[in-house]
């Protein structure tokens, strides 16, 4: 009787025999039809292919295919656009390799054929082409490092000195500070035991309060600001002054709150992109010196002061419109981005460019400084945001997440958490601590157009002082009745206040014509306010006062919010 079995094969050597796709190409053709077919998929997922419809459709088209087919989904179409690109990419291989095994084949049969340098010509022509037209081969993700300037050098390490004892202390410290004798890393660790110290109830009904006024927020008036639709707008750092912004280039000063215009600047040739105040404007800063600054399509950034009507310095090197700008916390430094795909940050004492940072591979639209002053996050069109390392140049976590534009940032008080509005119409919430997203708010029903944290104190030192907007709370009312048993607040200490206020609310604006306000611990909506239906909601901000919040809109028009109550002296 025959045995099927074979007992004379070593199974060990069997298992250890190296998998050659060869054998498989000539035993088993399907199965190499298949191995082949899942290696062109895997490739293919490394191409590049854009995420807006209308991209993808102007894509096929340059790429002479049809824009659209019968039934076709848009997801369908980024995988056939996806498709079309491997094919490309096919073809241009297989053509190199001809031209290859040709180029041998004259050599080594001896026939006369093209010169060396014709050869050569060939060859680097052959390196610069694209796969599918338009992108190379070998893919242009590699780090690159450029050498930099000793002003950079040297204010890299000012920053380090700058930010390493502020994010020691994490905020600045009250003037009358109990832990002056403490190092700043024991005040801080102090200052986080007595706030973890405070009880849930009073947590909860400090937080009812503050988000019980916002409920109560109404339209105060609405001012026409200019004659095309108005851009970002930013409060005082004292709240008592508003700038806004203008598609004329027209920036503007406005009293607050009676919205009187202050001043009217003919900033820019072309619609300006971005308004941002000096730290200590209005709170210290000479009114002769540097106070605000402003950023246009004409590719040029202007400083300005308080008092003339022409810039003090005009910061050129853009090489595309400017998206937005910032100060950094120190007052020293100012960024930009910019439709050229890149970061730039200027000095305010030389006004020369100390870096120009790349790393978007479309163009760069938002940008915020955290408040110790070593981070900068950066929102592009690619859908990816950035967080820097001003002191050492390099990435300190890439933020993807959103499928479209990043079109607002801002990081909070705390110092590990930023925010991020998109054209998804989301906003998304990220711990540099955990290194990832660790929320998303379906914000609203079309494009966040920006967003800010309210923000009291940051640049005063003034951080644990009730801002005034909130003075009139009953929960900050000491009752000495109730408490009896509780010892008091100092003499000089009743304005302080006893649980952490700034950062306690999220204020975004949207092309769906809303203002939204949103709890900053749990994210969730507080209240809904509704701005222009006719209009979208350019830009936000809150007045460190705790007193307005200020929306422009599209209609030309800016708005002031607030309570019915509110002290307008």
């Amino acid at each position: 009787m025959s045995s099927t079995t074979p007992i004379d094969v070593d199974y060990d050597t069997l298992e250890s025999q190296p998998f050659s796709l060869s054998d498989v190409n000539d035993t088993h053709p399907e199965t190499a039809r298949l191995l082949a077919e899942l290696d062109r998929k895997k490739a293919n997922r490394s191409l590049y292919v854009p995420t807006k419809d209308v991209d993808v459709k102007e894509r096929l088209r340059s790429l002479a295919q049809p824009i659209t087919l019968f039934g076709e989904r848009p997801e369908d179409r980024r995988d056939r656009l996806r498709e079309v690109l491997g094919k490309l990419r096919e073809e241009n291989r297989r053509d190199k390799k001809e031209k290859r095994e040709q180029r041998e084949a004259r050599a080594s049969g001896g026939e006369e054929g093209k010169s060396n340098e014709e050869e050569e010509e060939e060859e680097e022509e052959e390196e610069d082409e694209d796969d599918d037209g338009s992108e190379p081969e070998v893919e242009d993700e590699e780090e690159f490092y450029t050498e930099g300037s000793q002003e950079l050098k040297d204010s890299r390490r000012w920053i380090a000195q700058y930010s390493l004892p502020r994010w020691v202390g994490r905020v600045p410290k009250p003037k009358r500070d109990p832990f002056r004798k403490m190092s700043r890393a024991k005040a801080r660790i102090q200052a986080q035991r007595l706030e973890a110290n405070v009880k849930l109830g009073r947590l909860m009904d400090v937080r009812r309060a503050v988000y019980g006024q916002l409920k109560q927020y109404t339209n105060l008036g609405s001012q026409i600001g200019d004659s095309r639709p108005l851009g970002p707008l930013k409060f005082s750092p004292d709240g008592q002054m508003l700038l806004t912004s203008s598609w004329t280039g027209m920036a503007k000063l406005w009293n607050v709150p009676s919205c009187k215009e202050v001043r009217t600047l003919k900033a820019h040739k072309e619609r300006i992109g971005g308004v941002a105040w000096h730290p200590t404007a209005t709170i210290g800063q000479s009114t002769a010196s540097v106070n605000f600054a402003t950023s246009g399509a004409d590719k040029e950034i202007k400083l300005w002061n308080l008092e003339g009507s022409e810039p003090l310095s005009t910061l050129t090197g853009h090489s595309a419109r400017v998206s937005r700008i910032a100060f950094h916390p120190s007052g020293h430094y100012l960024g930009s981005t910019s439709y050229d795909g890149t970061f730039r940050l200027w000095s305010i004492e030389t006004s020369h460019e100390l870096l120009l940072q790349e790393g978007h591979s479309k163009e760069v639209y938002s940008l915020a400084f955290q408040a110790d002053g070593s981070l900068a996050c950066t929102g592009g069109l690619d859908a990816i945001g950035r967080v820097w390392d001003l002191r050492s140049g390099r990435t300190a976590m890439v933020l993807d997440g959103h499928v479209k534009d990043v079109l607002a940032m801002d990081f909070a008080p705390n110092g590990h958490q930023i925010v991020s509005g998109s054209n998804d119409d989301t906003i998304r919430v990220w711990d540099l601590r955990a290194l990832k997203s660790v929320y998303t708010i379906p914000a609203h029903k079309s494009a966040v157009a920006d967003l800010t944290f309210f923000k009291s104190g940051a640049h005063t030192g003034e951080w644990k002082k009730i801002p005034r907007g909130m003075k009139g709370l009953s929960v900050f009312d000491w009752d000495d009745e109730a408490n009896k048993d509780v010892k008091g607040p100092k003499e000089g200490e009743q304005d302080l206040a006893d649980v952490p206020l700034n950062g306690s609310y999220l204020v975004s604006g949207g092309y769906d014509g809303t203002v939204k306000v949103w709890s900053a611990d749990d994210w969730q909506l507080v209240k809904t306010l509704t701005a222009d239906s006719e209009g979208k909601v350019m830009g936000v901000d809150v007045s460190p006062d705790a007193r307005f919040i200020a929306s422009s809109e599209y209609s030309r028009t800016f708005k002031l919010w607030s309570t019915p109550e509110v002290d307008l002296a």
